[in-house]
């Protein structure tokens, strides 16, 4: 992921030993006690590599315990993204006042069935991805730079963003993304200045696909 983000941001990708590495006592809740093996796994290598990328930045390695949407609470003064696949896991953190939000997503590379590429792509999306270049899932491209958009989002406005209120352009030949968000969604925005444009970049490298924008202030 460190090739996506810009300098300004602290990128960390688990290794080996942060599979199974401590977890504070107030991330622990964010567990449940019900928690299966990969989800106890997951979580855990996030919030390792989470408190490394603020190590990184010279800060304090805090707590990032779950909000009750599940998503990362972030310690006051800083803005972050977590992400996990299968056997991939990273974590990026920035201070607050030098980028407003960043987002990330990691995805197997995989073909989506029909029923899953309704549910994402808006039919001119579908139309687009048709016309790119074989041997690239870009139905799953484009599912994951709509994660990334929605890590973008929320913690800048504080609501949901469906896969439909998102127009996606992929520009393959400079691996960049460009979303458009429904101009409704950001009309109903309750913050001052909501993003209506992401604009972000990807690759396609093996079995991965990696997605990550940032929002200016």
């Amino acid at each position: 992921m460190r090739d996506l983000l810009p300098p300004t941001v602290s990128v960390v990708v688990a290794g080996p030993t942060d599979w199974a590495g401590e977890l504070h006592p107030a991330e622990q809740s964010g567990l449940g006690a019900r928690a299966v093996e990969s989800r106890r796994r997951d979580y855990t290598a996030g919030r390792v590599c989470a408190r490394r990328a603020m190590a990184e930045l010279g800060l304090p390695e805090l707590a990032v315990p779950a909000a009750a949407d599940r998503s990362p609470a972030w310690p006051a003064g800083l803005v972050g993204t977590i992400t996990h696949t299968r056997g991939y896991c990273a974590a990026a953190v920035a201070r607050a006042t030098d980028i407003r939000s960043v987002g990330m997503d990691a995805e197997r590379h995989r073909e989506l069935n029909e029923g899953v590429r309704r549910l994402i792509c808006r039919p001119e999306e579908e139309e687009r991805c048709a016309r790119l270049p074989a041997g690239t899932s870009w139905p799953l491209v484009l599912f994951s730079a709509k994660e990334t958009v929605y890590k973008v989002w929320h913690p800048v406005v504080g609501s949901w963003l469906d896969f439909q209120d998102a127009t996606v352009e992929l520009d393959p030949d400079a691996g960049t993304f460009t979303a458009r968000i429904d101009p409704v969604r950001v009309a109903a925005a309750t913050v001052a200045d909501p993003p209506s444009v992401v604009i972000g970049r990807f690759v396609v490298e093996g079995d991965l696909v990696r997605t990550a924008a940032v929002l200016t202030h």
